[in-house]
């Protein structure tokens, strides 16, 4: 559950047509990036002080030295690069334990053009979980296989499962066509009947998903999927989906396209009439149950990587997951190429050790026990035990981009059930008031140590959709500026230890309630901001909880105000719910998005602004040209800046990574976001001595 609005996804055109190609690569080099401050602070506001006079040499992201690295085994590098196939592929052929190459890989594989020439085969990539419940880095790193994909620059589609694409009926009609001969990991053909058992028999199937995923059913209408021949689907809408291919190259095209029905159906009752006996048989109350353990939910969720049975599409398959380990090894059958026709991946397996404590994380990190992890485990507090052991660890820094723009926003919750707080909320100059305490520089400078911008929730300035006055505005400290349009709030009146009254007589105030498990720096940001306000005459607490309760709090309207970061920054129409109250899930405006969700039926009309809103965001969601979407969104934009719903603090800036140094094809950047680092395409990573 998000508490703004819906997850955040990547930029790109949509173009109506395009040819199998290989997605462009960035250059290998290590540029000097900004780290950003989306996932730190897990040491407290003590250590923060002491690194601020560490020197800038913590920071820099130039290696000092490129040589040697360790986790890529022995067997790293020895392949030559003249080789079609891994060695050990080579050798089950010879044995007649597995078919040939060609007979392996579809009539056009996707070719990859590798980031760095020379890519050997063989090597392990270690890396770490942080929970043995469904981890992000996990889906990026193996499943980031859609039908389309982002480049990886995450600014365009490319081809990928599907080899190529036609929108059609000004974008009521997307047809895909599939790779010939391309097959899963245990050999058997991947074809449009498998995306077809997806739809019909899983994503439609109310026992499995009550609820069919939006992009295949904008509005609460389902698009009809048809199979035209055995490599190619056509999917038609009842309105154009201007947003469509989008969404499918994002996290939201993330089940439909791994659902085997040759090895699921088994577990389906539609084609298994004892399907709930051999669930019981398996320990499963029913077959739903058991069909979405066995991978019927899809890659997002561990239960599917936990069968080694079950077929894939990735680069990787499960072998084995006992304990803290995970361990997946390489698939024979994988569907891509390098420039020179080798087959990926060059890696033979990745080895996953779950490490829920950080501190072990970033020791091991430290000391170069692995090789390349989820960017949440580096953080600023613990750069410089990085920087001290990148020559011994033989690590290096790359930047990742933050696709966010905001490290911390203020969520006052405008539909309160509450009605006195409901009219404090909904009181515009009361909420410019605290914008104008709050001191952003100071927050800048104590707690993310010079890094990032004072901003409001608004698209990032390389989005397209740049607003400077929704970006800028209320942004300077300004305690006369506040006190004026606290006052003019109608909250004049003081009492006895100088906090402002409300109209009843009661104290002016609100609860901040911020979750645990996910940011460390919002409770030090709480802390000052709650400490600004007061100042001003407005009594905020601040509430540290667990995530769980404080989104059950969110969903029943129970809260006051939450602390939240700030998706859509890249594309905000990905990512629209922190410009209007989306859906229920807009903490700001829970009632009001929950009325916009349901299409009326449940929630709060809202009142003109966010109403124009919600109706422009109904005809971008029908308009196939990227340009009208755009202007349409500036309008949605505009509207926000003079409703003023979410109040900002800071613009994050990028962060960094660590890689050994003899991992190749990582490159010097990525992209912070729900696929990372998938658009890099891991396949092509290799080990050699540097």
């Amino acid at each position: 559950m998000r508490t703004a609005g819906t997850p955040n996804h990547r930029p790109g055109r949509t173009p109506e047509r395009a040819p199998d190609r290989a997605p462009e690569r960035a250059p290998a080099h290590t540029p000097q990036r900004t780290p950003s401050r989306r996932d730190l602070f897990r040491f407290g506001l003590t250590s923060v002080a002491a690194f601020s006079v560490a020197g800038c040499s913590a920071l820099s992201l130039n290696p000092s030295d490129k040589s040697g690295g360790k986790g890529g085994g022995k067997d790293a590098g020895k392949a030559g690069t003249g080789l079609k196939e891994a060695p050990e592929l080579s050798d089950q052929v010879k044995a007649g334990k597995l078919p040939p190459r060609a007979k392996r890989m579809p009539a056009k594989p996707m070719v990859i053009r590798p980031t760095e020439p020379g890519g050997v085969y063989g090597g392990t990539w270690n890396t770490i979980l942080t929970s043995v419940d469904a981890d992000p880095h996990l889906v990026g790193s193996l499943s980031y296989e859609p039908l389309v994909r982002w480049d990886v620059d995450q600014t365009k589609i490319s081809p990928n499962v599907a080899e190529s694409w036609e929108i059609g009926q000004d974008g009521r009609v997307y047809t895909f066509k599939l790779r010939a001969g391309m097959k899963w990991s245990d050999g058997k053909p991947y074809t449009a009947d498998d995306l077809v058992f997806g739809y019909e028999d899983v994503l439609s199937n109310t026992d499995l998903y009550p609820v069919m995923p939006s992009q295949f059913a904008p509005d609460g209408q389902p698009a009809k999927l048809e199979k035209l021949d055995d490599t190619t689907v056509r999917f038609t809408f009842p309105k154009p989906q201007g947003l469509f291919l989008d969404q499918v190259a994002s996290s939201g095209g993330a089940v439909l396209h791994c659902l085997p029905k040759h090895y699921l159906k088994q577990f389906h009752k539609k084609y298994n009439p004892d399907a709930d006996k051999l669930a019981k048989q398996e320990g499963q109350p029913d077959w739903t149950k058991l069909f979405l353990n066995k991978g019927g939910n899809g890659p997002t969720e561990f239960g599917s990587w936990q069968n080694t049975d079950l077929p894939v599409i990735y680069p990787w398959k499960l072998s084995s997951q006992s304990g803290n380990r995970l361990v997946v090894s390489r698939n024979p059958y994988y569907w891509k190429s390098d420039t020179e026709g080798r087959q990926l991946p060059y890696l033979d397996r990745v080895v996953f050790d779950i490490i829920t404590d950080p501190q072990v994380s970033t020791l091991k990190l430290s000391q170069g026990d692995y090789s390349l992890v989820t960017p949440g485990l580096v953080t600023l507090q613990s750069k410089p035990v990085f920087a001290r052991g990148r020559e011994k660890g033989r690590f290096h820094f790359i930047a990742i981009g933050s696709s966010r723009m905001n490290d911390a926003t203020f969520l006052l919750n405008q539909t309160h059930k509450d009605p006195a707080m409901r009219q404090v909320m909904q009181n515009k100059d009361f909420r410019i008031g605290l914008s104008y305490a709050l001191n952003r520089q100071e927050i800048i400078k104590v707690v993310l140590l010079n890094q990032g911008e004072p901003w409001q929730t608004s698209p990032r300035k390389e989005s397209g959709l740049y607003l400077q006055q929704l970006a800028k505005q209320y942004t300077e400290h300004d305690p006369a500026k506040a006190n004026q349009h606290l006052d003019k709030a109608g909250y004049r009146q003081r009492d006895s230890d100088g906090f402002r009254l409300r109209p009843d007589g009661k104290r002016l105030g609100f609860t901040v309630e911020v979750r645990t498990n996910f940011n460390p720096l919002w409770a030090d940001v709480a802390q000052l901001a709650s400490g600004y306000w007061k100042k001003v005459g407005v009594d905020v607490q601040v509430k540290v909880e667990d995530a769980t309760l404080l989104f059950n709090r969110v969903a029943a309207n129970n809260h006051d105000a939450v602390m939240d970061d700030g998706d859509g920054g890249d594309l905000p129409m990905l990512g629209p719910g922190w410009y209007f109250p989306v859906d229920a899930g807009a903490a700001y405006a829970v009632e009001w998005g929950r009325w916009y969700e349901s299409k009326g039926k449940e929630g709060e009309k809202p009142p003109a602004g966010p109403l124009r809103q919600m109706r422009l965001f109904d005809q971008i969601k029908v308009t196939p040209d990227k340009q009208k979407r755009d202007e349409l969104f500036m309008q949605i934009l505009r509207i926000s800046q003079e409703e003023f719903y979410v109040i900002g603090t800071v613009l994050p800036e990028a962060r960094y990574n660590v890689v050994q140094n003899d991992l190749h094809g990582v490159g010097g950047e990525m992209i912070d976001d729900c696929c990372e680092p998938g658009p890099s395409a891991p396949e092509q990573y290799f080990w050699k001595k540097t």
